[in-house]
């Protein structure tokens, strides 16, 4: 599906996500046409790492894990990749009986698996399983060890044949044999008790055929994909059941589950995606899966583009295995932290502070597609890129032109070439590179937020003052970028010369995030104020140009339906010269609905700032509007600054006491909140 949907042109793109195409939509109309094309484009070329089916040996162990040892054995949904890093819930010990062939099919056995338990089989009933890839011969199999009589339908002979040989009838659909009729007589003319349909296609007819085969009160799982066209008649007459299976089982796609490691209870949830790993392993062990017959290819790593080309139509195939060597054949050897030469690095130079040399921490989203094409417009050089996966910064660094690209952020900081470190990691590890770089010597610029408590705000604060005695100390600056956007620039020169206090109406149409997000977790992303709310108390800092005296917030209330309260609050800012700027941060809004708009009040005049697009001013003398055909909230001309600075020597575009100062605001509002 991946390989297919990487070969398709821009239109069948659009045609295989229609929801993503009405959110391109409305992006357009918040943020214009060509940010919003930018941003597909952007998106569109971000690499996907393949595969989540592989074996390997544990070269290390993190914190908190049990049950699980350096150098065992285990399957995982692991990337196709030399060294995977996988939560534990989503791992399973191998068996010393089963070899690493037969277990590379465990994540693939576990997804028949969970068709068939919601199906819920007894022993001697009839079923039938439409589509005999991998998973469906592997639900032959499984419903064979259940006890019953399987039927197999398909196109392919060669498949039909391997259905034969685990005692499944089949039905050969390109010789036009008809499956109903086959599936009737099959049951003895009852009907079947039961239909998995593990195909792949847009058609409804396995779905009709499905609901003509069964008896009444039969049930239907589907495992694969089709049409979804269903007839009323057909389910309503016999009372079928209809269900479409989760993957692997209870835990796919919850957070908690399989990224935090909290496991759901035995007594309550007997199969989780671990549990059927494991039994997937028990019936290899015990000879009742035979996954050897299957395996169709074998590529070694460097040979895996030919793999992905099989596998898109490159001929006919079934299970292909990738061959790994090195880490996984040497287990003692440690984590692996590569670096990746992408140009040969210039002659040894003497660095200067007119001699910008950044290095990258973090690849994700944000910075691809943002922060790095705005220092990439800079005189600065692009040398290094740090990611945690590899397959982001490998991305990155071809594409905007740096020198190497690694894994090792330690690596990195060290490295005397580079006096300027850009951090875009999440949140929770901000603090900690941003000491680690100040203390190397470099200049930072770190994302928003600058951290994410008061401790580690304290641990900066002291670091920072202990450097900033020296005649040559690192600048320190956080990308709070919307201060330099042309239009705010262009509200500050017009507020230079009114003496009298401003109001300031700031509404934020944030968007809802799910709970599960990590931007939502307090320990990780900070929450919606301190990771994001940030932004515009500096907004409102920057323009009132003086100090912060007070806050005061009030949140939307509790209830069920507002589990998270600090994605629907007000505060308002009372600064030191009598203006006051109140925020309206809500994540309860449509989201066709402008995100940002600013409106200042002052001296008889007014300002009005709609989503960093239109400009408009009402009683200004000389000004009335300034529009853009574009919406710039400031981040290209927020790197360029700084970049400038770090340059020619210059402070900080943005004082040391300011970024502390928003930053310890953040934190009020959040302790005033709860």
């Amino acid at each position: 599906m991946l390989v297919e949907f990487g070969k398709a042109n821009i239109v069948d793109k659009a045609r295989q996500q229609p929801d993503k195409v009405r959110m391109v939509v409305d992006k357009i109309k918040t943020d214009g046409l060509l940010p919003t094309i930018e941003a597909v484009r952007s998106k569109l070329d971000q690499p996907l790492p393949m595969g989540y089916c592989n074996v390997g040996v544990i070269l290390e162990v993190g914190a908190g894990v049990t049950g699980l040892s350096k150098g065992d054995r285990v399957v995982s949904n692991g990337k196709h990749a030399e060294v995977v890093c996988v939560p534990k819930n989503l791992c399973a010990k191998i068996p010393d009986t089963v070899d690493d062939q037969a277990a590379a099919f465990t994540v693939i056995g576990a997804i028949a698996l969970q068709g068939i338990r919601l199906a819920q089989p007894s022993l001697g009933e009839t079923f039938v399983v439409t589509g005999l890839g991998l998973v469906g011969l592997m639900t032959v199999q499984l419903l064979r060890a259940h006890g019953c009589r399987v039927l197999g339908i398909d196109f392919d002979p060669q498949k039909l044949a391997l259905a034969r040989k685990f005692f499944a009838e089949t039905v050969e659909l390109a010789r036009n044999d008809d499956p109903v009729a086959a599936a009737m007589a099959f049951s003895r003319g009852r009907g079947v008790d039961g239909v998995l349909i593990t195909a792949s296609t847009k058609s409804n007819e396995p779905m009709h055929q499905a609901a003509l085969m069964c008896r009444k009160r039969g049930r239907i799982v589907l495992v694969g994909v089709t049409g979804l066209e269903l007839s009323r008649a057909d389910f309503y007459e016999k009372e079928l059941s209809f269900q479409v299976s989760c993957s692997y089982g209870p835990g796919r796609y919850d957070s908690l589950y399989e990224d935090g490691g909290q496991d759901y209870p035995f007594g309550f949830v007997r199969w989780t995606e671990q549990r059927n790993f494991e039994a997937v392993l028990d019936m290899l062990a015990d000879g009742r899966l035979d996954v050897h017959s299957l395996i169709s290819h074998r590529f070694a790593l460097d040979q895996a583009t030919n793999a992905y080309e099989l596998v898109g139509g490159g001929g006919a195939s079934l299970g292909i295995l990738l061959h790994y060597t090195n880490a996984a054949e040497n287990p003692g050897s440690g984590l692996l932290q590569r670096t990746i030469q992408f140009a040969a690095p210039g002659p040894d130079e003497k660095l200067s502070t007119r001699n910008t040399v950044i290095g990258f921490i973090g690849s994700g989203n944000y910075a691809t597609q943002v922060l790095i094409p705005a220092f990439k417009r800079t005189p600065a050089k692009l040398k290094s890129v740090a990611s945690s996966t590899g397959v982001s910064g490998v991305h990155a660094g071809k594409k905007y032109g740096f020198e190497e690209t690694t894994t090792d952020s330690d690596t990195l900081l060290s490295d005397p070439a580079i006096n300027t470190v850009v951090i875009t990691t999440r949140h929770d590890s901000h603090a900690r590179f941003v000491i680690q770089a100040l203390n190397a010597g470099k200049h930072v610029f770190v994302e928003k937020p600058l951290a994410l408590n008061r401790d580690e705000l304290h641990k900066i604060e002291d670091v920072y003052a202990g450097l900033a005695t020296g005649h040559s100390a690192p600048l320190l600056m956080v990308g709070f970028n919307r201060r330099f956007a042309p239009q705010v620039q262009k509200i500050k020169y017009l507020l230079a010369g009114m003496r009298e206090p401003k109001s300031f109406i700031m509404t934020v149409n944030a968007g809802a995030i799910p709970s599960v997000h990590w931007t939502q977790d307090k320990s990780v992303g900070g929450g919606r104020i301190i990771g994001e709310g940030c932004h515009f108390i500096d907004l409102l800092r920057f323009l009132a140009g003086s100090p912060i005296a007070s806050v005061q917030v009030t949140a939307v209330g509790e209830s069920p339906a507002t589990a998270i309260r600090d994605d629907k609050v007000s505060f308002t800012l009372a600064f030191s010269d009598g203006s006051f700027g109140t925020v309206h941060y809500l994540a309860n809004g449509h989201k066709s609905f402008p995100k940002e708009r600013l409106e200042i009040f002052c001296a008889g005049r007014i300002l009005q700032l709609d989503n960093f697009r239109k400009l408009r001013g009402y009683g200004w003398p000389g000004f009335t509007k300034m529009n853009l055909w574009r919406q710039d909230k400031g981040n290209a001309a927020c790197a360029a600054v700084f970049v400038e600075a770090v340059t020619e020597g210059r402070q900080s575009p943005i004082p040391f006491e300011e970024l502390a100062e928003v930053t310890r605001v953040s934190f009020d509002i959040v302790d005033l909140i709860s």
